[in-house]
């Protein structure tokens, strides 16, 4: 536990983590102790060999309403200098989960607002029950969404965006699905169930290649297949068949018989 956030180790060998955003009291907004608690922890769990997933979760109706209303209004009287160092490092809690090895899941229990949309935009695979409305509410305030915005653009697409930054609309859980920012609907009841889908697709490949497959994504992404990324890819699969994990991988799946990671 930290004063913003519950953190538990479940699942086989403690091997997922969750963490859940817990001051549903505020619907579970960011102040400067969500975003420096969310940064250590993700920086913590990042260099944990042991752990196969995280799950990102929330308590209460709302997933997150983005700033709280009191820092806000602390803001309000900042100095440029003060914003903009504020600002950094919430943008350093957005690259810390983007980046972080383990692959994150957001279990999206409600609505997302704001800072909110960009933390669903850092995790890797969204479940999001149909209820759930999304905002980038930011304009509404004469404000903008631009920390967030390198990240909920890749996840939402560029035109998508062009739309939503500028009117400040809602849109459903389906309208967010239906441009990939959501990966599967669910209801209340089924949540769970599709979050730990997720977990055992996940828990069932070999460690190491699911964090060499994240950062592989995120690294050839928007990227010209030149002759140096196509010498980056050789190298890439040379090295993981040429590990103990690779090597195990391949001669289980020849031999018919199961890989140490799911015994």
């Amino acid at each position: 536990m930290t004063s913003t956030l519950k953190i538990e180790r479940e699942g086989p060998q403690q091997c997922v983590a969750r963490v859940t955003l817990n001051r549903p009291d505020v619907r579970n907004a960011f102040n400067e102790s969500v975003i420096a608690e969310l940064t250590q922890a993700f920086a913590t769990l990042g260099q944990d060999l042991t752990l196969r997933a995280i799950v990102l979760a929330a308590e209460g109706k709302a997933f997150c309403a983005g700033a709280d209303l009191n820092w806000m209004k602390a803001m309000a009287g900042y100095s440029w200098d003060e914003n903009h160092a504020d600002a950094s490092r919430l943008a350093e809690m957005l690259w810390t989960i983007y980046r972080c090895p383990v692959p994150v899941i957001a279990r999206v229990q409600g609505d997302v607002y704001a800072g909110g949309v960009g933390l669903v935009s850092v995790c890797d695979m969204v479940v999001a029950v149909e209820g759930a409305g999304f905002c980038l509410s930011e304009a509404k305030l004469g404000l903008l969404p631009a920390t967030i915005g390198p990240y909920v653009v890749r996840a939402l697409g560029e035109q998508a965006s062009r739309r939503y930054f500028v009117t400040a609309e809602r849109f459903s859980a389906a309208e967010a699905h239906r441009l990939g920012l959501v990966h599967e609907l669910a209801t209340p009841e089924t949540l769970d169930a599709k979050v730990q889908g997720l977990l055992d697709a996940l828990c069932a490949n070999g460690p190491a290649a699911v964090r060499a497959c994240k950062q592989l994504v995120q690294d050839v992404a928007h990227r010209e297949i030149s002759p140096e990324l196509r010498d980056d890819t050789a190298r890439r699969i040379a090295d993981i068949r040429a590990s103990a994990e690779g090597r195990e991988g391949v001669q289980s799946f020849l031999n018919k018989a199961k890989p140490s990671w799911l015994s």
